[in-house]
């Protein structure tokens, strides 16, 4: 006759998370993931890393696309409190759609991809030097960013090749460093520069991009009240597909002016030269401006699909923040026949 008998490791099942609240409530996926971990570790011996890989199995919209330590997004601070002033005219993407669709070249060029590429890639510990045109020059840690003051926000974001998405950002205003390191007044713009590792980062092994990648503000621009410096997404620390460990975001502008893990911040008395103008500088503009009237060369940019449900909206004059900006860009430029590019995705 069999009989079962529960290994003394085995939780009763009314001690499991049920996994519905595991995707809906953020600040549970620690203890589920540890009490995961623990489980498996007393079964077999596997590593927290196994069970990331483990729960990174089948589609994404079924897991959360981890791909680092837990520690990397457990940090303290999160989820920070948010600030309602910027309300959204659209739900919020799921974040395993979010965590799934990158555009970081520095770990390939498919933006499905990108998430299972990073996990050579250290973004702890983590510096950003200021330098430049100011009167106190410093060199920042990740805990020095963050006792700026930790807040969230939740954006529309708008990338180049007309896909969309809504996120809860944390992060500091920009503007709060700005203050701290005292531009002098010749200092007209701020030039952002990435990481330079291509023994993590496999994109960077190619000679086809000048890397590190690098990006630029005006300073009127880098001290508005919509410009942050983001350090989360969801609640949590940024994972590394996300732009770990701070990132640009900047939602009236299209995604490639929001450089992804930051390391330098220069402010600069001339315009400075970007990343994709310098490379293709018919198809991106040193502005890089979410308009709809203005086609990219090769697709039209009237409209925008948002990454999870796929719904395909009208896109808005600087992605819907023209009220806000003020006079920053108080003109919407218009082209005849932009309505007549093709649209990069099917209706």
């Amino acid at each position: 006759m069999f009989v079962h008998r529960t290994p003394p490791w085995a939780l009763p099942e009314n001690a499991l998370t049920d996994e519905r609240e595991y995707h809906s409530r953020r600040l549970h996926r620690r203890a589920f993931l540890v009490g995961a971990a623990g489980l498996c570790a007393a079964a077999g011996g596997c590593t927290r890393q196994n069970e990331v890989e483990r729960l990174n199995r089948g589609t994404p919209g079924e897991h959360l696309p981890l791909s680092e330590p837990w520690a990397d997004l457990d940090r303290p601070g999160y989820p920070a409190a948010r600030n309602h002033a910027y309300a959204l005219d659209r739900p919020l993407t799921p974040e395993p759609a979010a965590l799934s669709h990158n555009n970081f070249y520095e770990f390939g060029t498919q933006t499905s991809a990108v998430w299972r590429n990073v996990a050579e890639f250290l973004p702890r510990p983590w510096q950003v030097t200021v330098t430049g045109a100011v009167e106190r020059p410093m060199v920042l840690d990740l805990d020095d960013i963050e006792r700026l003051g930790l807040e969230e926000r939740t954006y529309r974001f708008r990338c180049v090749e007309a896909w969309a998405m809504a996120v809860p950002w944390t992060g500091v205003p920009l503007r709060k460093l700005v203050e701290r390191c005292r531009p002098l007044g010749k200092a007209r713009f701020v030039r952002f520069v990435s990481f330079h590792r291509p023994s993590q980062a496999p994109g960077q092994r190619s000679r086809k991009f000048p890397w590190p990648y690098y990006e630029g503000l005006k300073l009127k621009e880098a001290v508005h009240e919509l410009a942050l410096l983001a350090t989360g997404i969801y609640g949590h620390a940024l994972p590394r597909q996300n732009g770990a460990p701070v990132r640009l975001v900047v939602p009236w502008k299209y995604g490639f002016k929001n450089i992804k893990s930051i390391a330098r911040i220069e402010f600069v008395e001339t315009l400075p030269s970007t990343f994709w103008n310098d490379l293709v500088p018919r198809e991106y503009t040193f502005d890089g401006l979410v308009n709809p009237q203005v086609p990219h060369p090769r697709w039209s940019q009237a409209k925008e699909k948002l990454l999870g449900s796929g719904a395909v909206r009208a896109t808005q004059w600087l992605n819907g923040y023209a009220d806000l900006l003020g006079d920053l860009h108080p003109r919407q430029p218009r082209v005849d026949g932009w309505h007549q590019a093709p649209l990069p995705f099917k209706t």
